[in-house]
This record gives C-alpha cells, sequence and structure tokens, in this order.
C-alpha cells in the first residue's frame, strides 16, 4: 500500500518519484552567516550540512555525499582556499564556491570552480550560481585518450 493514499501499488496507482535533494557543504566560521545561509538554502529546497572550520569540513564531506561546497575564504587555522584545495584532491569532480573578499583572495584561486564577492553578491545570485553549479556536477570526467605521437615500435622477431 502506498501510505500517502492508501492505494495499492500493484492496481496501477501512480506514485510520483521526488528527486532527492540537493546535498550542500556549508563552510564559515562565523556563526551567524551560516545559520542565515543555511536557513536560506534549505527555504530553497537544499540539504544543508554545515562546518564552522576546514578539519570539520573535511570530515564531513567524508560522512556525506555532497553536490556543492559553499566555503567561506577568511577561515582560521585553514582558509577557504586551502579547503577547497584538500577536498578537490578527494572529489574533483564536485563543485565548489568561494565567498570572499577579492581583494583579500588575492589571485591564487584555482581550487575554486566560482568565487563570489560575498559584500556585493544577492541572495538571488547566489542561490542562481548555486542551482547553475549543483546541475553541472556529473561525476568523473570521462578522459579523452590521448594520441600517441610517432613512435617507431621494436618488433620482436
Amino acid at each position: 500500500m502506498c501510505p500517502e493514499d492508501g492505494k495499492n501499488l500493484d492496481q496501477g496507482a501512480y506514485t510520483p518519484t521526488m528527486r532527492p535533494k540537493k546535498v550542500i557543504l556549508l563552510v564559515d566560521d562565523n556563526e551567524q552567516d551560516l545559520s542565515v545561509l543555511r536557513f536560506m538554502l534549505e527555504t530553497n529546497g537544499y540539504r544543508v550540512v554545515s562546518a564552522t572550520n576546514g578539519k570539520e569540513a573535511i570530515s564531513v564531506f567524508g560522512e556525506h555525499q555532497v553536490d556543492l561546497v559553499l566555503a567561506d575564504y577568511a577561515m582560521p587555522q585553514m582558509n577557504g582556499i586551502q579547503l577547497l584545495d584538500r577536498l578537490k584532491q578527494a572529489s574533483p569532480h564536485v563543485p565548489t564556491i568561494l565567498m570572499g573578499e577579492a581583494q583579500k583572495m588575492g589571485s591564487d584561486l584555482h581550487a575554486a570552480d566560482a568565487v563570489l564577492a560575498r559584500k556585493n553578491c544577492s541572495r538571488q545570485e547566489l542561490l542562481e550560481r548555486i542551482k547553475v553549479m549543483s546541475a553541472r556536477k556529473r561525476g568523473p570526467r570521462k578522459r579523452v585518450p590521448m594520441v600517441a605521437p610517432d613512435v617507431e615500435l621494436a618488433v620482436a622477431s
């Protein structure tokens, strides 16, 4: 029986399948910012797991199937770039967004798939970026076979 409507599944009752919610790992050392972002993401249909520092984030990342990582740049002990470098080593296919002040982050942003200026980023812009980035998660990409340069091979006789 289907618990929602009490109909037997064998009688051809239509049961819609719900897509699982995308899981976002939210990392920020500021509890207030973390709480506000968590509320915003959850009210927009995302499942949020959070951490307040890099070490905790790595642990949470290992325990959950994460679809996207949203991290603050300015954190003690391990900043956002260092955290994303570590997470990308473990799962390079998981999209990452780094939030912070562009002037403080400098040019060493190779680990982040996207960077958003925290002060200039609207709620709608953040949600749109998350939607686009989380849709990109596909798993490890297939590699295109490398074409070997013409090399004469020794033939065994």
